[in-house]
């Protein structure tokens, strides 16, 4: 892959995860939905979800709010250090996501669960 080209992946991978979480945070759920595959894959620490429509309701109920803090990508994946407010607690985490078509395909959360049980 010649750079032009990856470099146009990994600015193309990087607006769409961004497009994704500042949707997320502006509750615009439709525009965080287009930005997910029909059959995603979500994993994080408290548990998994697969289907974006199955994610997106429970993203409706929760409503996150996410203030990234640094962002490393690499050709169609995207990482995210930032912090998750979840209401009563905010937590620093990690997100991993994988790009394809120019949607997320999936992606998992990492984070300490000790401050939420």
């Amino acid at each position: 892959m010649n750079t032009s080209n990856k470099l146009l992946k990994e600015h193309n991978a990087k607006v769409v995860v961004l497009d994704f979480i500042h949707a997320l945070n502006a509750e615009n759920f439709e525009t965080a939905r287009a930005r997910l595959h029909d059959h995603m894959a979500f994993r994080g620490v408290m548990g998994e979800r697969n289907g974006a429509d199955i994610y997106i309701e429970d993203m409706k109920k929760m409503k996150f709010k996410y203030d990234i803090k640094k962002v490393f990508v690499d050709q169609e994946e995207v990482c995210l250090w930032y912090d998750i407010n979840m209401g009563a607690k905010t937590i620093f985490a990690c997100g991993w996501y994988s790009i394809a078509e120019e949607k997320i395909k999936s992606f998992q959360v990492i984070f300490d669960p000790r401050p939420i049980l």
